[in-house]
C-alpha cells in the first residue's frame, strides 16, 4: 500500500473508496438530472500518479476500468504490477515525441496531442507497427502561456492536416481550467472554458473533416467537474476526490 496513505488496512481503504466513488456518481447523476442528460453517457478516467499498483487494483475490484497517468516510466511498472487485469490506461501528461514509441505500447487513449511535430510521430510509430492510435487534440481553451494546447483559432486547421495521417485516429477535445484553489473555484472563468471548448467541438462537427471524430470532450477534475457535465463533457479526469481520507 502506498506510504502516503493514512488508512489502517486494505478493507478500511477499499470501504473509503467505495464511498468517495459513490459520492461522485452520485453528483454526476444529480448534474445530469438537472442538465438533462443522462449520466450513462459519462465517462469517468481515475488519475493514480499519486498511488500505487495496489490502490489500482483495489479501484479495479470496484468496477474502475480506466486509468489515467501522467509518466510512461510510472506506467510501465502499475501496467507489469497488474497485468492480470484488462484496464483501460488513458495518457494525460504532455508526451515527448522521443518517447512516442513506448506511450502507444502502453496507452490507449491519449488525451494531450497539441502540436505538429508531435502528431507526425505518433502517425510514423503507428503506422510502423500496423495501428491507428487513439488521441484527444488537447486546446488551450483559456489562453494561459505556461499551458500545453493549440490556440482554438488554430485546431480546425490543425486537425484538417491531421485528419489525412492514416496513422492517426481523433476521437474529440481535451481542455483544462486555470490552476485555482479546490476551496474557491471561479465557476465563471470554468463555464467559460469548458463552453469554449464544447463550441469548437460543434464547429468542427458542422465542418466534416475527414476522419475525425468529436466522440469526447474529455474536460472536468475534482474541483469543477459538475460544472463540465453542464457544458457537455463526457470524459472526466477525476483524481484527489476519490483519494480522500485514504
Amino acid at each position: 500500500m502506498n506510504p502516503l496513505l493514512t488508512v489502517k488496512t486494505e478493507e478500511q481503504a477499499r470501504e473509503t473508496l467505495r464511498r468517495n466513488l459513490d459520492e461522485i456518481n452520485s453528483r454526476i447523476e444529480a448534474t445530469c438530472a438537472r442538465s438533462a442528460r443522462e449520466s450513462g453517457d459519462i465517462s469517468l478516467v481515475l488519475s493514480t500518479k499519486y498511488v500505487d499498483a495496489s490502490v489500482i487494483r483495489l479501484l479495479y475490484g470496484l468496477g474502475v476500468t480506466d486509468i489515467g497517468e501522467n509518466r510512461i516510466q510510472d506506467t510501465q511498472q502499475k501496467r507489469e504490477l497488474l497485468s492480470d487485469l484488462p484496464i483501460r490506461w488513458h495518457m494525460f501528461g504532455h508526451l515527448q515525441r522521443n518517447k512516442v514509441k513506448k506511450a502507444l505500447k502502453f496507452f490507449e487513449l491519449i488525451h494531450s496531442v497539441e502540436n505538429l511535430a508531435l502528431a507526425e510521430e505518433i502517425d510514423r510509430v503507428s503506422r510502423g507497427v500496423g495501428k491507428r492510435t487513439k488521441l484527444l487534440v488537447e486546446v488551450n481553451v483559456s489562453g494561459e502561456p505556461q499551458k500545453y494546447g493549440l490556440a482554438p483559432g488554430d485546431t480546425i486547421p490543425f486537425l484538417e492536416r491531421i485528419g489525412r495521417m492514416r496513422g492517426l485516429e481523433v476521437m474529440g477535445l481535451m481542455t483544462m481550467t486555470p490552476l485555482m484553489d479546490i476551496d474557491n473555484v471561479d465557476t465563471e472563468l470554468c463555464r467559460g472554458v469548458y463552453r469554449g471548448l464544447r463550441q469548437l467541438s460543434e464547429d468542427i462537427e458542422k465542418r466534416g473533416i475527414e476522419d475525425i471524430r468529436m466522440r469526447h470532450l474529455s474536460m472536468g477534475m475534482t474541483q469543477d467537474f459538475e460544472i463540465a457535465v453542464e457544458e457537455g463533457s463526457n470524459l472526466l479526469r477525476i483524481g484527489s476526490a476519490v483519494f480522500r481520507g485514504i
